[in-house]
């Protein structure tokens, strides 16, 4: 019987990819410690870049159709068998699509109702005035004002659902539930917990991860396949050269194009906000018509006008523990830098997502603003179309690529992990028919 071959697999890369891929690779039933190496390196810290800064949504409607029935399971799975909801905010929520019509009388501040139906014209007591911040109190007409059942029964039916009350359903002329039927379920994850608590579950099963080692080449020839890997230790400066290495897997998001430039694999900015507020669960895609005159109080402070063009879309996604998160449009301004630790954050663009958000919630346009971020988002192009994902081996023995995922990394994250160690440890992707995905077939 002929003795199972050592193998040295070096993953490239912390962010869900990598990450779930190591797991996944301790987890497989043909993984022996005593025959397997795993490594893996990160430049900057795991879940740098789009994997600790992204929305976190799961969805039966997702793409590409052969990785997301695997991987939505995978997510229940993972949550079930290591406390998911706790750890890292797993839960089921409601998702939709809306549209609004926003007028510039519906951005001027509401007016204190008058006492006893009074005229407006009627002095108001200096105590209405106080400000809370001044008395330290929170009155509840400064957040919503009243009205009486006259003016209530003017206001048109919202065809929001009922407990989405953080949005303004005056606004609204349409909603509707994503996905189609049968494949509406949606969920959602932390993307930094997630990546995260997948990493340490992964070292504990004896995977070497090594942080602020970035990698500068990848050694190979036609002949013998990968070689070694040369990194930097950013901490030190030092070079350091890894040898007898077997197997490399590159999941370096949007970096991936410049380890392997045949793969291209680039990155689009995206900005997003985090922000302070307990809300009930959902994820809103929306599409919101502003009026052509307005514009968003951090310009006109400036005599800037505004960068919209009439309709916005913000996305917006109800976290566990006092969170929502919101992104914007994309843009391809900045280059892609050498790290993520040295992404640039436009401030100006997240104060206009907080702005359009504003103009239709006001519960979030109250609410404390805990993060302004960017991240690039990874994107696999192919004459000037964006294409799916690359997993699998290239045209290089031993060099393996798993990127390229867009918008929609973090779900199906789990299934490119799981299918990744099959392909390693098998030969051959068993779980999911990804032969669309085959790197070779762009000759990569």
């Amino acid at each position: 019987m002929d003795a199972l071959p050592r193998r040295n697999i070096v993953i490239i890369g912390g962010g869900v990819i990598g990450c779930t891929t190591a797991y996944f690779l301790t987890r497989h039933p043909a993984f022996n410690p005593a025959l397997h190496r795993i490594t893996l390196l990160e430049a900057t810290s795991i879940a740098a870049g789009a994997s600790g800064k992204a929305g976190g949504l799961l969805a039966l409607w997702a793409y590409p159709d052969c990785l997301v029935p695997l991987s939505f399971r995978l997510h229940r799975e993972l949550a079930d068998e290591h406390g998911g909801a706790d750890r890292w905010g797993y839960r089921r929520l409601g998702c939709g699509s809306l549209g609004a019509v926003v007028q510039m009388a519906d951005l001027e501040p509401p007016k204190p109702e008058a006492p006893n139906g009074a005229s407006d014209a009627l002095p108001i007591q200096s105590s209405t005035l106080d400000s809370p911040v001044q008395n330290g109190e929170d009155k509840d007409w400064e957040k919503l004002p009243k009205q009486d059942e006259k003016a209530a029964g003017l206001l048109k039916e919202s065809p929001l659902p009922a407990d989405l009350d953080w949005v303004n359903g005056e606004l609204i002329e349409f909603y509707e539930e994503m996905g189609k039927p049968g494949f509406t379920d949606t969920a959602q994850v932390h993307p930094y917990f997630f990546t995260n608590a997948l990493a340490e579950l992964a070292r504990e099963k004896g995977v070497d991860i090594r942080i602020g080692a970035k990698v500068t080449k990848i050694n190979h020839s036609k002949a013998g396949g990968v070689q070694s890997i040369e990194y930097e230790d950013r901490e030190t400066s030092q070079s350091h050269t890894m040898g007898d290495v077997t197997d490399v897997v590159v999941t370096a998001g949007p970096w991936t194009g410049r380890l392997l430039p045949r793969t291209r694999v680039e990155g689009l900015r995206a900005h997003s906000v985090v922000f302070e507020a307990d809300v009930s669960p959902y994820a809103i895609f929306t599409d919101i018509q502003l009026p052509n005159d307005y514009v968003p109080e951090h310009r006109a402070r400036l005599g800037q006008k505004r960068k919209h063009r009439g309709n916005v879309d913000p996305e917006i996604y109800a976290r566990p523990k006092n969170e929502v998160y919101a992104c914007g449009e994309p843009d391809s301004t900045i280059p892609l830098p050498e790290t993520a630790d040295l992404v640039q954050c436009d401030e100006a663009q997240c104060d206009d997502l907080i702005a359009y958000i504003g103009t239709v919630s006001p519960v979030l346009g109250a609410a404390p603003i805990k993060a302004k971020q960017a991240c690039y988002l990874p994107r696999h192009m192919r004459f000037g179309e964006e294409r799916g994902p690359l997993i699998g081996q290239t045209g290089v023995r031993g060099i393996w690529v798993a990127a390229g995922h867009t918008c929609w990394g973090i779900q199906n994250g789990p299934a490119t992990g799981y299918l990744m160690a099959e392909l390693l440890l098998e030969g051959k992707a068993k779980s999911a028919n990804i032969d669309k995905l085959d790197p070779k077939k762009f000759k990569v």
